[in-house]
């Protein structure tokens, strides 16, 4: 059972900002139950009046009343509703941009260990679940409880005994339905939870279709598939009994009270003590309360999916970065230094328990090296050796086990997470572009970067005449995943981002390891510029990549094994470089 703090909690958090629209819906809800209870009212004098023989010019006014009323009241439930969309949905998208943020600043095992798919039933699927009961749930509730309020205190006015009998039945009813909804939830979340599953598998094999298909992996994925479906049922079918559950309490509620309604007023009618005016109005508000009280009902089921949704949600903000949190200190401008101070690193407890004798699970191992600023160092090593594990320290994607980074003279976790990723810029092999204009793909969507300076950086790096060839230029849309663009043009949208943010130090990860000898002179050219007045790590298989290098790091099996001046140990003959040089270094290190 979801506490009831978790609603509150949500609730006041978004629904504060909206003050003045929730007062104003509380106003007309209030109102349009006046108007609801004041329409039989004249219904039942208009019919006792003409039962009596009344003249026509006595019913008229009554008539036209009732008309103007109704008219009133549906404009005024119009509104009402339209005010409560507005309200829920700008909760929910606000709450949809809270969560987004949220796990964006999540450490990056959060994000290994959870899928795309699983993320996008979380912040989109569970949170729309919760529309309604932001769309005003407290006050549309507790609108009808006032209704049903109003209705049996004037019933209990026309006759106790009537008044009596529909405060018993309903009371009675309403008991019901708040103990159903207790054993619905829990039927509720395992619903969403089945849902998280499935689209986190469809996530993951939309991205994989290509190599699903070209490995005849198709039939073994949609067993999978259908396995999860089938998983999936039972779950469906019990959380939709619950719904059930509650609509056959509001069926038992209208045969019963209806019954209830005939018996009585055909007693009291019969003994004098109604009138065929009040017996109609009677009738009416009985009906008056089916209607709140199928109201109460569809609440309750959209109370169920909201705790099965509240549950998740709040599970997801509970979420901590593994990250420190406590720094604010911040970065140097211009090139930056870098040190490794004993930095040992494992991504997760387990591993590979013939690892060399180390702990299993270990990346990194006591890793020492300092590099002034301005330098570029080549980084090199077998796949495996941690290549990419110090590119993800020095970005603090991670933060270290044992030991420090420090960068600038600052170390890595006394530093302002915004502001060491402002200064700190990595392009991998993979570049992430997204369906988006070129402009947006290379400011990530920050219209304060101007139109001249993106031109500026795209000429800097020598993609002038592709983007004057473009009908659109930087309004060209792109394809998600940067499809019909070339490797090297992805990868030279990645250098202007780097070069728009003019970051003090630069990795390159395997940037040009996927590209032919013409495309890679090219990006070696806007590598070139790249590095001026920064500092560099230049991961690489190839011995081009390094040979600007300054510095040379070599790693393997999470250790360095040499670090050194590149000149240096290019005339040292007994140098790993220098053999690797000898060797090949492409077939050593792939």
């Amino acid at each position: 059972m979801i506490p009831v703090r978790a609603y509150l909690r949500l609730l006041t958090d978004y629904l504060r900002p909206q003050r003045a629209r929730m007062t104003l819906l509380s106003g007309l809800l209030l109102v349009v139950i006046g108007l609801q209870l004041l329409n039989p009212q004249l219904i039942r004098a208009f019919i006792d009046r003409a039962v009596d023989g009344g003249e026509g010019s006595s019913l008229v006014p009554l008539a036209v009343w009732f008309m103007v009323i109704a008219v009133v009241h549906q404009g005024l439930s119009v509104v009402a509703t339209y005010l409560a969309e507005d309200v829920g949905w700008t909760a929910t998208n606000q709450m949809r941009s809270d969560l987004a943020a949220h796990v964006l600043d999540l450490d990056m095992s959060f994000h290994k260990t959870t899928t795309p798919g699983i993320l996008i039933e979380r912040i989109d699927g569970d949170v729309t679940s919760l529309s309604n009961f932001f769309s005003a749930f407290v006050i549309r509730v507790l609108a009808n409880i006032l209704l049903v309020g109003g209705v049996l205190v004037l019933l209990w006015r026309e006759n106790v005994w009537v008044g009596f009998g529909m405060t018993v039945f309903s009371l009675i009813a309403l008991v019901v339905m708040l103990r159903l909804q207790a054993v619905a939830v829990p039927w509720w979340r395992q619903v969403r939870a089945r849902a998280a599953e499935l689209y986190g598998f469809i996530g993951e094999q939309v991205a994989g279709t290509e190599d699903t298909r070209a490995n005849g992996g198709v039939p073994f994925m949609m067993h999978r598939f259908t396995r999860i479906l089938r998983a999936w049922m039972p779950e469906q079918m019990r959380g939709r009994m619950g719904f059930a559950m509650l609509w056959g309490t509001s069926v038992a509620q209208y045969i019963f009270g209806t019954a209830l309604i005939f018996w009585l007023g055909s007693l009291f009618f019969g003994r004098g003590e109604l009138t065929i005016g009040s017996v109609y109005l009677i009738l009416n508000y009985s009906e008056l309360i089916r209607h709140p009280m199928e109201q109460i009902r569809a609440q309750m089921e959209d109370f169920q999916k909201a705790g099965a949704g509240i549950a998740r949600v709040e599970d997801l903000f509970s979420r901590r970065s593994a990250l420190s949190r406590a720094g604010d200190a911040r970065l140097p401008a211009g090139a930056l230094s870098v040190e490794f101070d004993g930095v040992t690193f494992s991504y997760d407890d387990g591993g590979d328990p013939e690892n060399n004798g180390h702990d299993p699970g270990r990346v990194l191992h006591g890793v020492t090296f300092a590099v002034a600023p301005g330098r570029i160092v080549g980084v090199l090593g077998r796949s495996g050796s941690g290549k990419t594990t110090l590119a993800r320290l020095l970005t603090r994607l991670y933060d270290p086990d044992d030991g420090s980074v420090r960068i600038g003279g600052v170390a890595a976790h006394e530093a302002s997470v915004r502001d060491l990723r402002r200064h700190v810029g990595m392009v991998t092999q993979d570049v992430q572009l997204f369906r988006a204009s070129i402009r947006d793909n290379l400011t990530f969507f920050d219209p304060t970067i101007a139109d001249e300076r993106l031109q500026e950086v795209l000429a800097t790096l020598g993609l002038a005449q592709w983007l004057a060839s473009l009908p659109n230029g930087l309004d060209s849309e792109l394809e998600a995943g940067g499809a019909g663009l070339s490797a090297g043009q992805a990868q030279l949208l990645a250098f202007t981002r780097i070069f728009l943010r003019n970051p003090g130090l630069v990795i390159l990860d395997e940037a040009s390891s996927r590209l032919d000898p013409a495309t890679e002179a090219l990006i070696e050219r806007a590598v070139e510029r790249l590095m001026e007045d920064r500092t560099g790590f230049i991961i690489a298989h190839r011995l081009a990549t390094v040979t600007r290098a300054d510095d040379i790091l070599i790693l393997e099996d999470g250790n360095v094994v040499e670090f050194g001046e590149r000149v240096a140990l290019l005339a040292d003959p007994e140098s790993r470089f220098s053999r690797l040089l000898a060797t090949g270094i492409e077939e050593v290190l792939a």
